[in-house]
């Protein structure tokens, strides 16, 4: 396993550990995806399974319900906290550790399922996560996820993020997130591991009363908008302009006083 003194991007990740603390507030309209994705992947009870990037435990929670026995995983120990509440709250136990997608604790063929919701994407290496994902699988077991395409709003708003914060120099630049939402990509990264890959689409839909009322809830909870928005205090020109480029692309996803984001969902059989 990648060992952190080892790890080139452990600084990455360090700031991927702070920045994404701000998301539990999207958890209720991750909430519905949640559920799709686990009947998606076809959970059963007495199952094990792991939620890998689990955030505040809305796909563990809902799976745990189900009869599956969870594990969930993710680097920010405050969405871990809250997800230690949100399952007391329904009354299942989880199994939670604070953890890198890149290098799992758990041993080889440990899990029935693993699963993750738009969150194994932004590990910056593909290879490593995928290897660590199928490692813990055993042989048979699926291996599901939802993620956001190049074109869908959290795709283009994550790649507009990614223009406006160049990476540090010299520093290797992490795999884009939102190549994980083109099928072509994941029919590579998961190669000949996997058989019966499929895929479906749903939508995420999330309140929102204008493209700024969007975006202020946007730049609260989204880790790395937060962090764009924070450097760009002292700069109230390009912070106007990046808003005014923000809002753009949110009014093309906004109808009925809600922004509705398309999302893609695999899943595919350990060979």
């Amino acid at each position: 396993m990648t060992t952190a003194t080892a790890d080139p991007f452990a600084k990455f990740k360090a700031a991927q550990r702070e920045v994404w603390s701000v998301f539990a507030p999207v958890e209720i309209a991750t909430t519905i995806p949640a559920a799709k994705l686990v009947k998606f992947a076809q959970i059963a009870s007495g199952q094990k399974m792991l939620d890998l990037a689990c955030g505040t435990g809305v796909v563990a929670v809902t799976a745990a319900l189900r009869g599956a026995k969870v594990s969930g995983l993710d680097l920010s120990p405050v969405l871990l906290e809250r997800a230690h509440h949100n399952a007391a709250t329904a009354g299942v136990e989880i199994d939670f550790t604070e953890g890198d997608a890149e290098a799992l604790p758990y041993p080889d063929a440990s899990f029935d399922v693993v699963l993750s919701q738009f969150g194994h994407i932004f590990a910056p290496r593909p290879a490593v996560v995928v290897k660590e994902m199928l490692r813990v699988l055993k042989r048979g077991g699926r291996i599901a996820f939802s993620t956001w395409p190049p074109d869908s709003f959290p795709g283009r708003m994550f790649g507009f993020i990614a223009r406006q914060l160049p990476p540090a120099p010299g520093a290797e630049p992490p795999a884009p997130p939102p190549q994980w939402g083109d099928p072509n990509i994941i029919r590579e990264r998961l190669g000949a591991a996997v058989t019966d890959l499929t895929f479906d689409r749903a939508t995420l839909t999330m309140p929102s009363l204008s493209p700024r009322h969007f975006r202020a809830a946007q730049e609260k909870t989204i880790g790395p908008l937060t962090k764009l928005v924070d450097s760009l205090q002292n700069d109230p020109d390009k912070l106007a302009q990046v808003r005014a480029e923000f809002d753009a692309m949110a009014r093309d996803v906004l109808d009925g006083n809600a922004a509705h984001l398309h999302f893609l969902m695999a899943r595919a059989t350990r060979a």
